[in-house]
């Protein structure tokens, strides 16, 4: 076969061969290929010197290549399973050297050293660029690391999903640049799966780049900056004071991006406190940009306060974001060389920060492929996962990473938190009060300060506001609710943790050393202790276990994972505050904090409390987190509808990183100042606001109302009798009528590997109008979720992807798939739509889960197509499921014939009733609508365990 005769890019995935394949046959050279029990190690030319192959499974390949010969690497954090004992082959022929699975093939270019996937049908999958691999070396405290970067060519029509949750509201990272560096709201997991279902997990813990891997620079590197009257050399900053000008200057950067650079704001506009940017302070820049470069410049604002950005006068961005919690927006510039672009920012800082970076283009074909880059390795070392679709490609990085262990039933209710409650009676209140009201609530959230001020990391409450914590719990249990507390990694010397963990060498020094002070009345000292030794993870348990486990706490919040020591700090002195850890520089493991304080408490209470489910909920999140029963938040968001916006892809990306378990402040952490006493428009709006993120969060995987500012209890949002509290309500009540279908999906995800919160790509692979929608998805097999996100909306337009027909879950409506339809949207309820096959069990109204486990199931048949579906049960909060100890009633559908068959059960049957009653309901063109559905219609039978055939 000659080259000529291939495409392109099965050229490249030839690795630079003109070869047609790999005889396996074909004898392997000792001097290129060194036999492993799991695989095989290459000697190449090249960056590399040796590759080593390693099968994990059919479909899982580990690949490590080293720029020396030495394989003796540090035990991998992320990967349990590193290699296996399955059946492959080695061969080499032609220059190559293939390893073959019964499911794939990799080929490893002797010249270069570049790997290449293919199926068994000899199709190319995935293959790295040659000579796309480098390995740059760097000395970080007396250690020796490399730079490491790998490029992999990829088709114009791939798509990219995962590597974490980010905030920019992108779907598709096709093109784009992400970088992985953990940040309140940023969570960055090194995964990554494409639409040709295959996945990358990249074995890395320091800060790693997909896309471009040159870090973004402020503005006046690179480009020519031009005043308001046209000079070169910089903008024309303009410092008002209540409207009035009190400074103007020229300034070649934007550059009040952290704590040390605020000493450069002006010092005449500076308080006595040092507050910069206080009540009444605007600032303007004003001017041109320029580049000798041609291309589609990127650029990233990163700010908080109010800012506005015009390109050619153009708006570009209009947004806000609470002061001490900044963050990113990205935009782009097409720019021809020489050619100026008109640029004008108008800040309103509230004490805030802001800076502008920008990077040059990058050659077309390189933005596009597929590369990641690590500031610091010892080896590029990643795992090739390769699956039927993505769910298969998600099963095989839980393979390499760790199952996702089932979360108790009740944290799939309703969570009520805020930020925060003061006293034991607040709390107990709040649970009485959603009892009387009949709303449902499974669990109610202590956060932060329950402790007295001065105490911070004692993990004990305040007895003048919390006399009884052990009774307060009992009584949060008597209302058959659960009691979840916040938890840091924070300690103040004072306290008797800290002197214990700083005893043994396990507490971070330098933020106390600097003497820093929190933002707790006069300030305290503080640092975070170390959860890379395996000692210290042991103490930190210990002390919870001993000070809030033993009062009966049911779950854990673990906030400020990142690890958060000092915000808005840069992340050159965030890397010096968490080292050394026990395990070397803190820059080589800084995006692996939240993985390993997770499983100092996972694995903490499954010793202490072997019975009890673990829950863990947490800001950050790293690979292999969901063995350690840990959803995330999406950190302190703010309350715009912006915000809720980017939420939605936040999720499906963090979903599609192999964590299934996540949820968001619903309403927005952080508020504006016009929410705090608003008048009738704003109120308005707040209520609305509120209600569309609970429409959202209620078709989330965890289901919370968290924030600050003001309180966020559904009848504090509205009170009863109005109709947003009707609606909040009706979703609540929601939410628990569909129970035994969320259980059965989150029980999936442990069973069978699954994905709660699903991309439309992966049910719908085959519709390419999917690959890049971002504010639509699937909940479970069944939901399509179309969220509405923005003010007065009453209605919104719907992709209904092709290959199902759909069902409006409002009205009934039918409609055929693969069109857009313009889906009504009153504020009452949210665009929701059922896929015709889909069998969708439900249960009784309750006050909380399990209230009813006798009660009958009513099946919503949605005719049109085909379907089967199962009803999962089990004890709900121990391990036993993992002994065989639950209950799965597979249930099936006929089309043609109407047929409802239910199967043998499997299981022992533990968590179920014996004998259960089904109401099966039919939803078709001439019964549209599940609830208003003739009764009379609907179809009661008796299930005992064995296979129960219905007919129509």
């Amino acid at each position: 076969m000659s080259c000529a005769r291939l495409s392109a890019i099965a050229c490249l995935l030839a690795l630079g061969l003109c070869v047609g394949g790999v005889h396996a046959t074909a004898p392997v050279s000792a001097s290129h290929v060194q036999p492993l029990h799991d695989g095989a190690v290459i000697s190449v030319e090249g960056s590399a010197q040796k590759v080593r192959l390693q099968v994990v499974s059919d479909r899982i390949i580990h690949v490590t290549a080293v720029p020396g010969g030495d394989f003796k690497l540090p035990a991998s954090l992320m990967a349990l399973k590193t290699g296996g004992d399955p059946h492959f082959t080695v061969s080499e022929h032609a220059g190559t050297v293939a390893l073959d699975t019964p499911a794939i093939e990799a080929r490893v270019s002797l010249r270069d050293g570049a790997v290449a996937f293919y199926g068994r049908d000899g199709k190319p999958v995935l293959a790295e660029q040659p000579h796309g691999r480098s390995f740059t070396p760097v000395t970080v405290d007396g250690k020796s690391f490399y730079a490491i970067r790998q490029q992999f060519a990829s088709p114009s029509d791939e798509a990219f999903y995962g590597l974490g949750q980010h905030q920019e509201g992108v779907l598709d990272y096709k093109g784009k640049d992400v970088e992985l560096a953990q940040h309140n709201m940023d969570i960055g997991i090194p995964f990554v799966v494409s639409s040709r279902h295959y996945g990358v997990l990249w074995d890395n813990n320091s800060i790693t780049r997909f896309g471009d891997p040159r870090p973004y620079q402020l503005i006046d590197k690179g480009l020519k900056l031009f005043d308001a009257d046209g000079k070169p050399g910089g903008l024309t900053a303009s410092y008002y004071v209540d409207g009035k000008l009190k400074l103007r200057r020229n300034e070649a950067r934007i550059d009040y991006q952290y704590l040390d650079d605020l000493k450069r704001w002006p010092a005449a506009l500076t308080d006595a406190k040092g507050v910069t940017g206080g009540p009444g302070q605007t600032v303007e820049w004003k001017g041109s940009l320029a580049s000798d470069v041609a291309g589609t410049h990127k650029f990233r604002l990163y700010a908080s306060g109010y800012f506005k950005l015009y390109i050619d006068h153009q708006l570009v961005l209009d947004d806000w974001r609470q002061n001490w919690n900044p963050w990113y927006r990205d935009f782009s510039v097409a720019m021809k060389p020489g050619e100026k672009h008109a640029i004008r920012i108008e800040w309103t800082p509230q004490s805030g920060y802001i800076a502008l970076d920008h990077l040059d283009p990058l050659p077309a074909a390189e933005q596009d492929e597929l590369s990641l880059y690590s500031e610091l390795g010892h080896a590029v070392d990643y795992y090739f996962i390769d699956g039927k679709d993505l769910d298969d490609v998600i099963a095989g990085y839980r393979e390499v990473t760790g199952k996702s262990v089932m979360l108790p039933r009740w944290a799939y209710g309703f969570w009520q938190s805020r930020d925060h409650y003061e006293t034991q009676e607040q709390l107990l209140d709040t649970v009485a009060r959603y009892r009387k009201l009949g709303l449902p609530l499974d669990n109610i959230v202590q956060d932060w300060r329950y402790w007295k001020d001065d105490a911070w990391g004692s993990h004990q409450f305040d007895q003048t506001r919390y006399p009884d914590p052990k009774g307060m719990i009992a009584k949060v249990h008597d209302e058959h609710a659960h009691f979840m507390i916040s938890v840091w990694p924070k300690f103040y010397p004072t306290t008797k943790n800290y002197k214990e963990l700083e005893a043994g060498g396990h507490i971070y020094q330098r933020n106390i050393e600097e003497g820093v002070k929190d933002w707790v009345g006069p300030g305290y000292l503080s640092s975070f202790y170390d959860p890379y030794s395996a000692e210290a993870r042991r103490i930190y348990w210990r002390q919870m276990r001993e000070n809030l486990g033993d009062l009966g706490v049911d779950a854990w919040w673990l906030d400020a994972t990142e690890p958060d020591i000092n915000s808005n700090t840069s992340i050159a002195e965030r890397k010096l505050l968490m080292s050394p850890t026990a395990l070397g520089p803190g820059a080589a493991f800084f995006n692996s904090y939240p993985l390993m304080t997770t499983t100092a408490v996972y694995q903490g209470s499954r010793a202490s409390y072997p019975d009890k489910r673990v829950f863990i909920l947490t800001r950050s999140a790293f690979a292999g987190q969901q063995r350690n029963a840990a959803a995330s938040w999406s950190g302190d968001v703010v309350a715009r509808w912006s915000n809720l916006r980017d939420q939605i892809s936040a999720g499906i990306n963090f979903s599609l990183s192999g964590i299934p378990n996540w949820t968001t402040d619903i309403g927005g952490y952080a508020i504006e100042d016009r929410y705090m006493k608003p008048d009738a428009t704003n109120l308005a709006e707040w209520r609305e606001l509120n209600l569309r993120w609970f429409q959202f969060g209620a078709f989330s995987p965890i289901f919370r109302s968290h924030g600050q500012g003001v309180t966020r209890e559904i009848y504090n949002i509205a009170p009863p009798g109005t109709p947003v509290y009707a609606a909040l309500a009706w979703y609540d009540a929601l939410r628990y009528r569909l129970m035994p279908y969320i259980y059965t999906q989150a029980a999936n995800t442990w069973w069978h590997d699954g994905t709660l919160m699903r991309g439309l790509v992966m049910d719908f692979p085959h519709d390419p109008k999917v690959r890049a929608i971002d504010d639509e998805y699937m909940f479970g097999p069944a939901f399509l979720v179309a969220p509405v996100t923005r003010y007065q909306a009453r209605s919104r337009s719907v992709y209904l992807p092709a290959g199902s027909a759909w069902y409006d879950f409002n009205s009934g409506k039918r409609y055929a798939g693969g069109q857009t339809v313009q889906a009504p949207a009153p504020l009452a309820r949210m665009p929701l739509f059922v896929r015709a096959g889909a069998i969708v069990p439900t249960g009784p109204a309750e006050q909380y889960t399990g209230e009813h486990p006798d009660a009958p199931i009513t099946v919503l048949i949605y005719a049109g197509a085909d379907g089967h579906a199962s009803l999962y049960e089990d004890q709900g909060t121990d391990y036993g499921y993992e002994h065989g100890h639950y209950s799965r009633v597979p249930i099936r559908y006929d089309d043609a014939t109407g047929m409802v068959a239910f199967g043998q059960r499997e299981g022992d049957g533990s968590g179920a009733p014996a004998t259960r009653q089904f109401v099966i309901r039919r939803i078709d063109a001439a019964h549209p609508d599940a609830d208003a559905a003739d009764a009379s219609r609907d179809q009661s039978v008796t299930y005992r365990g064995h296979p129960l055939n219905v007919p129509r």
